[in-house]
């Protein structure tokens, strides 16, 4: 990949071992050299001469969003260049981070780029785990500014052969596995907020709730922006039964960023729990506004709504809900009550009727109630 330096980037293990280089521009072939590298980073930067082309425009990893559409762009397999598109789907340690994304990388793509939407090169394609859905990542494209002459040698493990490791166990669901190997992790790179990101989520996974909100707070030592660890915590609290902390952990996460539907419907989650439905009707709304088409927020609102007896408006959202995920028990047992509490008498029990055939339990709790009105 040209850089606006006028060097190649691309990733040392692709490189690694050569005796001879070259870099095309269309049908142009000019002999390189290596210029520098960092091992670790999995990054090294070629030096050619008189090779014409357009450099990419840089971008910045540290910029990206989970969700924000990306594009990566190789030659996998030895094929002519291609491009895939994808979406960002976890940032990982940093600053700056990894980017894990769902833009096919296939064998032979490594060392590529990955652009955002507005074409700007924003990391270099280095791995996939085989067999793992989602499972490719690219190195974040500021790395490229702090190569310096020279190869410098991985001290250890690379990072990138530290963190496909475990990323095969989390694709595996072994939880502990990756716990142990996190563990080896962050006692050879203390400094990655990677690693303690990694060893948090295997902790979570293992329900091991104190421990991971530990953890979380240590990657969050080493990169305060990373939003993604505060709502780590937040979830770790809200299991742990500790609402309050987890309402805290969840608005430090938007506090940093603000367009996660999912941390806003975890806080509404937690408002309710707390019985702070204003507070959650708020919540819910927000989520809706960035994801209008998430079932769950339109229930957690609708039950929000029911709670202070705003039936029409629960009513409504629920509905919402039931259009997007029509066999949802438990939104169906709440509209039917809500239903009731409007006073509409043979919609609650058309609404039973309807959660009999999913949820026959819950049907009759439901049927009881409405025959005590």
């Amino acid at each position: 990949m040209l850089l606006p330096s006028g060097k190649i980037g691309t990733n040392c293990h692709v490189v690694k071992n050569g005796a001879r280089f070259q870099v095309g521009a269309g049908k142009m072939f000019k002999p390189a050299t290596i210029w520098g590298g960092d091992e670790d980073k999995d990054i090294c930067l070629l030096e050619v001469k008189g090779l014409t082309a357009k450099p990419a425009r840089l971008g910045q990893a540290n910029r990206l969003k989970v969700g924000w559409p990306v594009y990566a762009v190789g030659a996998p397999q030895g094929l002519e260049l291609s491009i895939s598109d994808g979406i960002v789907s976890q940032l990982r340690g940093g600053p700056p981070p990894v980017i894990q994304t769902t833009a096919a990388i296939s064998r032979g793509s490594s060392g590529g780029g990955l652009f955002d939407t507005e074409g700007q090169l924003v990391g270099f394609t280095t791995l996939y785990i085989e067999g793992g859905q989602n499972l490719n990542f690219a190195m974040p494209v500021e790395w490229a500014a702090e190569i310096q002459a020279g190869i410098k040698v991985a001290q250890g493990r690379s990072a990138g052969e530290l963190m496909s490791r475990a990323l095969a166990l989390e694709s595996t669901e072994n939880w502990a596995g990756m716990r142990d190997w996190c563990q080896q992790w962050t006692m050879e790179k203390p400094e990655s907020g990677a690693a303690w990101v990694c060893l948090g989520f295997a902790y979570n996974k293992l329900q091991r709730y104190t421990e991971a909100i530990l953890v979380f707070r240590e990657a969050l030592r080493i990169n305060p922006q990373h939003a993604a660890s505060w709502t780590s915590i937040a979830l770790a609290y809200s299991s742990l039964g500790q609402k309050s902390e987890a309402i805290g952990a969840f608005q430090k996460s938007l506090l940093i960023s603000a367009q996660d539907s999912m941390v806003w419907f975890g806080l509404g989650l937690a408002y309710n729990d707390t019985k702070r439905h204003t507070d959650a009707i708020s919540a819910f709304r927000e989520a809706l506004r960035i994801n209008p088409a998430h079932a769950a927020s339109w229930s957690g609102l609708g039950h929000a709504y029911a709670i202070l007896g705003r039936y029409s408006d629960a009513i409504e959202a629920l509905n919402q809900s039931l259009r997007i995920e029509p066999q949802d028990s438990v939104t169906l047992s709440t509209l039917a009550l809500s239903y009731a509490g409007s006073r509409n008498l043979p919609a609650a029990l058309e609404t039973a009727q309807r959660l009999r055939g999913i949820d026959p339990v819950e049907a009759e709790k439901v049927f009881n109630i409405l025959v005590r009105r």
